[in-house]
């Protein structure tokens, strides 16, 4: 019965990898040249970044993916996301498991190469079906050969940030989420803290103006959670790549999504609008290192996979930093 399926798909995934095609960029950047690319188009340029953290950002608007490493873009692609009726999440989400041969078991055993789930519910990023427009049950169909390509660099607990509008990089000063002093007010607040839990890794740390809360993700686990809050309105997404360190501090490359200051420079008096608890403070600027990826949003941290395992949100004060 699998082989009768198989042989009944072949034609479209045959059709999938005839179309799909990677583009030169030339004397061009990756973003110059996303815009331009036609479904089943991708670019490829490791080389602009060798070494670094990783982050993919999807734009459910564009149909676009974008591929960060060390603040760099190198990679992007188009894809086909859920179609009406089957929307795929936006949120921030961590990658939970990778097959290179995977089937569905929602969707008729229907084949799902190069997958990397990002809910335990169905959603993924695989190879697929680009027809040009949103087409999936919910999942995040790319180029086979980009599937490949991206499967081949990223590892369990990378983070990927799914929106709804475009995305601009910049360059942003050292978040004062772990470099700054915290409100008297929320120094005693309840915190949660069990690094062991997942003791290396990449690090992610999602702040929820909505939840007024944070947890610190490393590797896809949870080991961390207290309060914190944010001055004033959150509009959007903004995504924090850590970049480098020199004389002058670290450096972290800001994607705004959804802000109507993207793309613009945030000023370090901006960040004094977060306030945590001091502990914990300490305790994430311990693990903040080359991978670590900051994002703040106005959602409720239950709209990604982090919120679908966020046991930590309401833990009593049991191990503190």
């Amino acid at each position: 019965m699998q082989s009768l399926k198989l042989l009944l798909l072949a034609p479209l995934l045959l059709a999938s990898a005839a179309s799909a095609q990677q583009v030169p960029i030339g004397s061009a950047s990756v973003l110059e040249t996303v815009s331009q690319l036609k479904a089943g188009q991708f670019v490829w340029a490791p080389e602009a970044a060798p070494r670094g953290p990783l982050l993919l950002i999807v734009n459910l608007k564009t149909q676009r993916a974008t591929l960060f490493r060390n603040g760099v873009p190198i990679g992007a692609s188009t894809v086909s996301t859920g179609r009406p009726g089957y929307r795929t999440p936006t949120g921030v989400f961590t990658i939970l498991q990778k097959h290179v041969e995977h089937y569905s078991s929602k969707y008729d055993n229907a084949p799902m190469p190069y997958m990397q789930r990002l809910t335990w519910g169905g959603v993924a990023l695989h190879a697929g079906n680009l027809p040009g427009y949103p087409a999936s049950h919910g999942c995040i169909r790319l180029p086979r050969d980009f599937a490949k390509l991206l499967y081949g660099v990223t590892r369990l607990g990378m983070t990927v940030v799914v929106a709804d509008v475009a995305a601009i990089p910049k360059l942003a000063p050292t978040p004062e989420l772990t470099s700054a002093g915290a409100s008297a007010e929320l120094r005693n607040s309840a915190i949660a803290w069990y690094p062991q839990i997942s003791p290396e890794g990449p690090v992610s740390i999602v702040v929820s103006a909505a939840d007024r809360r944070a947890i610190v993700l490393r590797n896809g686990v949870i080991i961390g959670s207290a309060p914190v809050t944010v001055d004033g309105p959150v509009d959007g997404t903004w995504a924090y790549a850590f970049r480098n360190a020199d004389s002058s501090g670290q450096h972290w490359l800001r994607i705004a999504v959804g802000s109507s200051s993207e793309g613009a420079e945030v000023p370090r008096e901006e960040w004094k609008r977060f306030r945590a608890p001091e502990q914990f403070r300490r305790a994430v600027a311990g693990i903040v290192a080359p991978g670590t990826t900051i994002v703040v949003t106005g959602d409720s941290l239950a709209g990604g996979s982090a919120g679908s395992r966020a046991e930590l949100l309401d833990t009593e004060p049991a191990a503190k930093p």
